[in-house]
């Protein structure tokens, strides 16, 4: 096996660990590349960020549409190595999810209304619209506040301490910073967010589809932007007369370094934001030292403070006391 095929094989079983009771397909492949030395050793040519399961499922997906099977799967990689590769190369792992707002609105209903929302690693800038999503917490039903045609719900399970609110939020300025924005009017760049939702995963991808079918009629403004050092610049354009709210969810896993994960937190603080960010417990560590247990979650927190455990792709959210 090349050298560093080992961890990289690790990297995939650890994906299918994820991925299990959520997509038996990705499950399968991943397992099947993780097992296969001649792929590994094509994923291992390419830069480190590169290497990551999603962006190899994507790329396959975006060009092939969903596979049938491992041996499917396998048999497009070993004839269409080249374009795949390419692919992987010039795209990034940008899982605009909107229905992690479900698990993001409970706090921000609870900040000073109206909010100027200001999303770190915004892709398509879809989680920037909350206020006009609508939303079903086992049976407790928040509606948007702004009126949209064919608003797509998003089902939450939540705890009985989580406070769901009795209305949207009002945001009255939203913009997004990433490093490779995605635009909703570009239809290839709306294939690779669909190309980015697993299957097996129920009716994600026309969700999906909703969400962006709204963003398209008044598309959000992203700025193409590095988090570490064009953030203050961007903050300082939202109006003073409501409360600012930087926000990000799945980012800080790609910033590896964890000097710049605490540089980027001090930022944040120096803009005078709220900090709504929802991490994976193994990014979040500045503020808390707590041990998490094993899992495929997120640590929903506000200020650097944790208040809620949720699920990544936001389809439950548990209050923490």
């Amino acid at each position: 096996m090349p050298a560093g095929a080992g961890s990289l094989s690790d990297s995939y079983t650890q994906f299918a660990r994820a991925a299990t009771g959520r997509s038996p397909l990705y499950v399968e492949l991943a397992n099947g590349v993780a097992q296969d030395s001649e792929l590994l050793a094509r994923i291992a040519v390419l830069p480190n960020e590169k290497q990551q399961p999603n962006l190899l499922l994507g790329a396959m997906k975006y060009l092939f549409g969903p596979a049938q099977d491992w041996p499917h799967f396998r048999g497009q990689a070993q004839d269409n190595w080249p374009a795949i590769e390419a692919v992987m190369r010039v795209r990034r792992t940008q899982t605009n999810e909107p229905a992690r707002c479900a698990t993001l609105l409970p706090l921000l209903a609870q900040l000073p209304q109206p909010l100027a929302l200001l999303e770190v690693g915004a892709a398509a800038g879809l989680c920037l619209q909350p206020d006009k999503y609508a939303y079903d917490y086992g049976g407790r039903r928040v509606a948007p506040s702004v009126i949209t045609t064919n608003a797509p719900v998003f089902h939450c399970l939540a705890d009985a301490g989580t406070p769901i609110p009795h209305r949207n939020v009002q945001v009255a300025w939203r913009a997004g910073l990433d490093i490779n924005p995605l635009d909703v009017g570009n239809d290839e760049d709306v294939r690779w967010l669909k190309a980015l939702v697993w299957p097996g995963e129920g009716n994600r991808e026309a969700l999906l589809g909703q969400a962006l079918a709204i963003a398209r009629t008044d598309p959000p403004r992203i700025v193409r932007g590095d988090l570490r050092r064009d953030l203050p610049a961007l903050a300082a354009e939202a109006p003073k007369n409501a409360t600012l709210v930087i926000m990000h969810s799945a980012v800080l896993n790609y910033v590896s370094d964890p000097a710049e994960r605490i540089a980027f937190a001090d930022t944040v603080r120096a803009t005078g934001a709220r900090w709504v960010s929802n991490e994976g417990p193994d990014v979040f560590f500045w503020d808390n030292q707590r041990a998490w247990p094993a899992g495929s979650f997120f640590i929903l927190a506000l200020d650097g403070k944790p208040v809620a455990r949720t699920e990544s792709h936001g389809a439950s959210i548990e209050w923490l006391a």
